[in-house]
């Protein structure tokens, strides 16, 4: 291996000599060698971790499991945005050879396999729909600038559902904000990352609900991952380390030949990867389009 090798190298290596792979986001820079790696997965029976951390958040899990309860009846719209501003200074000048600003290497829109994918996983994992349409727009809102730092899209799910969704590196003062809102016929949902320890339920009838970790209303899989007490906010490390234990759990059931926990194989895998770059894919083919709406 070399240091240009892409994820797709190393985790096909890996999984050609029998080794269960965790993954970076964005898992290809191309559709095709995403299904590529998702065939080579499903073939070999290993397993494959997608670092989406966020789904490792214990009140991201919470609202996943209280849309599969049925809280919040049939879904029917879904607002999701991230929001940086790491490269909203026109004077900025990237480090040559960084090899998240080369196409080549780091895919075809920076913001969309950075943080873009991030966005649309997490809109995945909380609503269990997909992606079935795109209206989109990608680009530079920062002048003469070559790479993506800025894409949004309407969205139609597969059940009917609405959606809008809009990413960008670009507002300045603005550190790191993952928000989603999840509404359905019976209420809804909201979470941000700035407050990760509270999650919000507007139910159709009745006040709103805050959920916190440990906190009334928990659910066992929020609960499995929650490691500070009630009050403490969950951190971004913390997301991280419940996806590698998670995927630690299912690694050392599949060696021993036993099932894994269920509550262990929340973690994003690699039809989640596929997933994700068919999603920008259709975005950027969308954006070319001018906003044509785009088959996911």
């Amino acid at each position: 291996m070399t240091p240009n090798d892409s994820h797709f190298d190393y985790s096909m290596w890996a999984l050609e000599r029998g080794i269960d792979v965790i993954c970076d986001k964005p898992m290809t820079n191309t559709l095709a060698e995403a299904e590529a790696l998702h065939k080579k997965v499903q073939e070999t029976g290993l397993v494959f971790c997608l670092t989406h951390n966020y789904t490792g958040y214990p009140m991201v899990r919470q609202a996943k499991a209280m849309v599969e309860a049925g809280e919040l009846g049939t879904i029917r719209l879904v607002q999701v945005e991230y929001v940086q501003g790491g490269k909203a200074d026109e004077k900025k000048r990237f480090p040559p050879g960084n090899w998240k600003f080369d196409p080549a290497r780091g895919g075809p829109s920076l913001v969309m396999g950075d943080i873009g994918s991030h966005a649309h996983n997490l809109t995945r994992f909380i609503t269990g729909l997909e992606v079935d349409e795109v209206s989109a727009e990608i680009g530079a809102i920062v002048p003469k600038r070559i790479i993506h730092d800025f894409g949004g899209a309407m969205l139609r799910f597969e059940n009917g559902a609405r959606g809008s969704f809009w990413v960008t590196q670009a507002a300045a003062g603005v550190e790191n904000c993952l928000r989603i809102r999840v509404s359905g016929t019976k209420g809804s949902l909201e979470w941000m990352q700035e407050f990760p320890q509270a999650l919000t339920f507007k139910p159709l009838k009745g006040p709103s609900e805050n959920r916190t970790p440990n906190g009334p209303g928990t659910l066992p899989l929020s609960a499995r991952c929650t490691r500070l007490v009630a009050g403490h906010p969950e951190g971004f490390p913390d997301g991280f380390a419940n996806i590698y234990s998670d995927a630690a759990e299912a690694i050392a059931a599949r060696r021993a030949g036993k099932p894994a926990d269920p509550l262990a194989l929340y973690f994003p895998n690699s039809f989640d990867g596929l997933m994700g770059v068919r999603f920008v894919d259709s975005v950027i083919a969308s954006s070319e389009a001018n906003g044509q709406w785009t088959k996911c």
